[in-house]
């Protein structure tokens, strides 16, 4: 049994349910990496179980009675814990009336709760599903990895201090709770699509489970259209996975990539789901930045791309939902639209923002609309730049060679 790769595969879903056993993240979490230890000495002599994830959480939901036992919150626990247990004795997939099909999902609208701040939900369900780092996770968020750490603290304090129960919304509550929840989804995605850290550009397994939760939230919400919107975004940027990297992992650019290799019945799926999306209503930052995708997507061609559609699109994006982000999105499609001169003014009036002061992608953009002007030696400095804050090591060859080139 490949103990990392259980652990990269499983850990959100046995969190999740610890976390409803026990109704402390803390615990949870301790007890956890308690039973993983057990398991280093045991499965290498005595073979893996049968089920390696319900063994995890019986060893762990024992280590937490045993731990419970000798503290004083054991009597206040006990109830709560045996009432959990009781609630979960049918099979693991089987939940009968319980609308949410999974503890994960279960997970993440619990921790959208309205009682902690949107940023807070977020972060807090992203390290408890997903396992990112702090740093992983302050990365998507643009702000320092201490800030973040404060977020995660402050988090789970209110939770206990406030006694937020673990306990699922009902079902006329969760639209409420929906803008959050979609947006835990779309940052699990975005950490696969493009990982923060690591020696691959691609964490599929994110990825994959990004989309199923989307369209589990789609079946659940059946007539919410960003979640539609959200659920088309994703198969569209994930149609062109296997055209995003060479045979020796190295990142191909977009305009470089063998179309062939995107899959088709993707780009079906999450156009389908875009129009259906905006013929719903939805004007949402999803369903507006599927649209752009399906642009992307749906040209045949690097040349046929319809550049002044998809720099409009991220216009009216910037203007409903401003970010910083979406500001560099846009300033790279306006070069592409009318000229790199364009899009240079505009990265250049981002750089005094110091929340983009650590996104390595705007020293990157800058690079290359300057070596595509001419301006090598201008262009090897913002190269350099970007090479100091990227932390993707397939990122960091790509900018090295792009360097070496000038």
């Amino acid at each position: 049994m490949d103990l990392e790769k259980l652990h990269r595969e499983e850990s959100g879903r046995v969190l999740s349910t610890l976390i409803r056993l026990l109704g402390d993240f803390d615990l949870a979490e301790e007890m956890l990496q308690e039973a993983y230890a057990v398991a280093l000495q045991k499965w290498p002599v005595e073979g893996a179980p049968a089920n390696p994830r319900a063994w995890l959480v019986s060893t762990a939901r024992h280590k937490a009675i045993d731990r419970l036992r000798r503290d004083r919150r054991f009597e206040t626990k006990r109830d709560e814990i045996a009432r959990n247990v009781e609630s979960t004795a049918q099979p693991a997939d089987d939940f009968g009336d319980d609308m949410f099909p999974d503890d994960r999902l279960r997970l993440i609208f619990t921790c959208s709760h309205p009682a902690l701040a949107t940023d807070a939900q977020v972060a807090l369900t992203l390290h408890t599903i997903c396992g990112l780092t702090t740093e992983e996770i302050s990365r998507a968020f643009l702000v320092s990895v201490a800030t973040m750490a404060q977020r995660l603290v402050r988090a789970k304090r209110k939770i206990r201090d406030a006694n937020i129960p673990y306990r699922v919304p009902a079902r006329e509550d969760l639209p409420d709770r929906l803008d959050a929840a979609l947006l835990v989804v779309y940052l699990i995605f975005n950490e696969g699509y493009l990982a923060s850290t690591g020696d691959a550009l691609i964490r599929r397994e994110l990825c994959a489970e990004a989309i199923r939760l989307a369209r589990t939230m789609c079946e659940l919400l059946p007539c919410e259209a960003e979640s539609q919107a959200l659920l088309g975004l994703m198969l569209l940027h994930d149609s062109r996975c296997d055209a995003r990297v060479s045979a020796d992992g190295e990142i191909i650019l977009l305009d470089e990539q063998d179309r062939a290799l995107w899959h088709s019945e993707q780009i079906r799926e999450g156009t389908a789901l875009t129009e259906s999306a905006l013929r719903g209503g939805s004007k949402g930052s999803y369903a507006l930045q599927a649209s752009i995708a399906a642009l992307h997507a749906n040209a045949k061609t690097a040349r046929e791309t319809d550049w002044p559609q998809i720099a409009a699109l991220y216009g009216a994006l910037l203007e409903t939902h401003p970010s910083p982000v979406i500001a560099v999105n846009r300033a790279v499609a306006v070069a592409m639209a009318r000229s790199p001169e364009d899009g240079l003014a505009l990265l250049d009036e981002l750089e005094s923002r110091d929340e983009l002061s650590e996104f390595h992608l705007l020293p990157a953009a800058r690079a290359d609309l300057l070596r595509r002007l001419g301006r090598s030696a201008e262009a090897a400095d913002a190269y350099r730049r970007a090479l100091a804050l990227a932390t993707n090591d397939v990122e960091r060859r790509f900018l090295r060679r792009r360097l070496a080139m000038l």
